[in-house]
């Protein structure tokens, strides 16, 4: 599902480096978002956010797939426009997020400049897609730091990153290092998305990614990064934060 800061585009680079390491463990995503990292794993898969409209808008496309618009007539941009007023509306998550420029929270009707382009039915035809892979995920709103984990679990973090406006609320980096910390002892392989970690999160992978939050900022370069800590890493890992 379109959706802001996704990692759809990397997700063939950085799945086969955790699945490597993954076994018969349980995935855990405790901030899922649009789903599409957890869409490609399988097995026992938990996935949950923070933001209901997130839970809501994974939880339409596993379960409600035929209430979903197909195309630019069954939902308008009238109607996206009056989403911001209308907590009524069933898929108010759905249509917040695919159907908004960037996969950004209400950011604005997706238009094409040039070429007609339908993109409420590129959605549904995603979502079609990705309702398959949904089957069997548990999808739970919470705080990351409340949520329970199966003993012995991957579990994999996109958090809002470091030093960019991309959230309208304050996120806390370094209590949530020091939670991935907490969960690697417990037994748990913990891996992390950012473009920076402390010195003891091991870089495992890297690639330099263009993207675009609105129509008028234009592209912006920045080096993603996949960050591994676990028990046996402990406070000996070395990390590729500088290069």
């Amino acid at each position: 599902m379109k959706y802001m800061g996704s990692k759809r585009r990397i997700a063939k680079d950085i799945l086969p480096i955790m699945l490597r390491e993954r076994g018969n463990r349980p995935w855990v995503e405790p901030f899922v978002g649009g789903g599409n990292i957890i869409s490609e794993a399988s097995g026992e898969r938990f996935g949950m956010d923070s933001n209901r409209y997130a839970i809501e808008s994974l939880m339409s496309v596993k379960h409600f797939l035929h209430e979903l618009p197909q195309n630019n007539k069954e939902f308008t941009e009238d109607d996206y426009i009056n989403l911001r007023k209308n907590d009524e509306y069933n898929h108010k998550g759905y249509a917040g997020f695919a159907l908004s420029y960037g996969g950004k929270w209400l950011g604005g009707w997706r238009r094409s400049n040039g070429a007609y382009r339908d993109y409420v039915n590129e959605s549904y035809r995603a979502a079609v897609i990705q309702s398959k892979k949904l089957q069997g995920v548990v999808l739970v709103c919470g705080d990351y730091q409340n949520i329970l984990i199966p003993e012995k679990s991957l579990i994999y973090c996109d958090p809002p990153y470091q030093g960019t406006t991309r959230y309208k609320y304050k996120f806390n980096s370094e209590i949530f290092f020091e939670w991935c910390r907490q969960q690697a002892c417990k037994g748990h392989i913990v891996f992390v998305s950012e473009y920076k970690a402390p010195l003891d999160f091991c870089c495992v992978w890297e690639k330099e990614i263009s993207s675009s939050l609105t129509r008028n900022t234009g592209e912006k370069k920045g080096t993603e990064k996949l960050f591994m800590v676990s028990s046996l890493l402990g406070n000996g890992g070395v990390s590729n934060n500088d290069k």
